[in-house]
C-alpha cells in the first residue's frame, strides 16, 4: 500500500501528488509538516530523519525527496510516454527536474515567500524583484525549449513535466508582472486543462 505524507499547498509535495494522479495511483494521503505538523514527532523523523515533506511509503520501503519520489513512482508504476524505456528519452526528461531543483528554485523561492507567506509590510521587495529578473532569464531557457516540442518531456506529458510544472502554477498565480512567453504559456494551459493537475496541483497556494 501506498502512503504520501505531506501538506497539499507544499509545492514539493504536489510534485508527488500530480505523478500519482497522473498513474491513477491508489494511495493514503497523510497531511504533514506546517499546521499540520507531525514532521518533528519522533515517529516520523524514525521515517525521514530530516523532518521535510514529502514522504512516500510502500509497504515497508520509505522514500524521501521529491523528485526522487516522482522517479521512483513512474518507473514503477508508468509506461511509455510517460515514463520512456528509451535510456536518452527518459534522461532527457529527467534533466529538467534536476534543472528546476538546481537552477530555478532558490530565486522561486525568494518570490513565493516574499510575496505569498510574508506579509506586505515585511516584504523585501527589491529582494524579490530582483529574484524574479532572475527567475526571467531562466523561463527563457524553458521558452526556448518549448519552441522545439509541446512539453519539457517531449511530444507527451511525461514525467520530466511534473517538477517545473508543480510550480508553473504558482508561477502563474503571483500577483506580479510576467514577460510573454507564448511557448510556455501554452505549456502551462494545457497541464490546467488535465484532471490530475487541477486536483493534485491547483490548490490554494497558502
Amino acid at each position: 500500500m501506498l502512503t504520501i505524507w505531506g501538506r497539499e499547498n507544499s509545492n514539493n509535495v504536489r510534485k508527488v501528488l500530480w505523478c500519482a494522479a497522473e498513474l491513477e495511483l491508489s494511495y493514503t494521503h497523510i497531511n504533514a509538516g506546517g499546521a499540520f505538523g507531525k514532521v518533528n514527532e519522533e515517529a516520523y523523523r524514525s521515517l525521514n530523519p530530516n523532518g521535510l515533506v514529502p514522504l512516500l511509503q510502500d509497504d515497508d520501503f520509505v522514500l524521501w525527496e521529491s523528485n526522487t519520489i516522482v522517479r521512483y513512482l513512474a518507473a514503477k508504476f508508468g509506461s511509455e510516454p510517460f515514463y520512456p524505456q528509451d535510456l536518452q528519452a527518459r534522461a532527457s526528461a529527467e534533466k529538467w527536474m534536476d534543472w528546476t531543483t538546481s537552477t530555478l528554485v532558490a530565486s522561486f523561492s525568494i518570490v513565493f515567500w516574499g510575496l505569498v507567506r510574508t506579509k506586505p509590510e515585511l516584504r523585501d521587495m527589491a529582494k524579490i524583484e530582483a529574484a524574479i529578473a532572475t527567475l526571467e532569464k531562466h523561463f527563457d531557457v524553458v521558452e526556448a525549449a518549448l519552441g522545439n516540442q509541446p512539453y519539457l518531456s517531449g511530444e507527451a506529458l511525461g514525467f520530466g513535466d511534473i517538477t517545473l510544472g508543480s510550480f508553473a502554477y504558482a508561477w502563474f498565480s503571483m500577483p506580479i508582472e510576467r514577460r510573454p512567453r507564448p511557448n510556455m504559456e501554452r505549456w502551462y494551459q494545457r497541464l490546467t486543462e488535465r484532471p490530475a493537475y487541477q486536483r493534485a496541483v491547483m490548490s490554494e497556494l497558502t
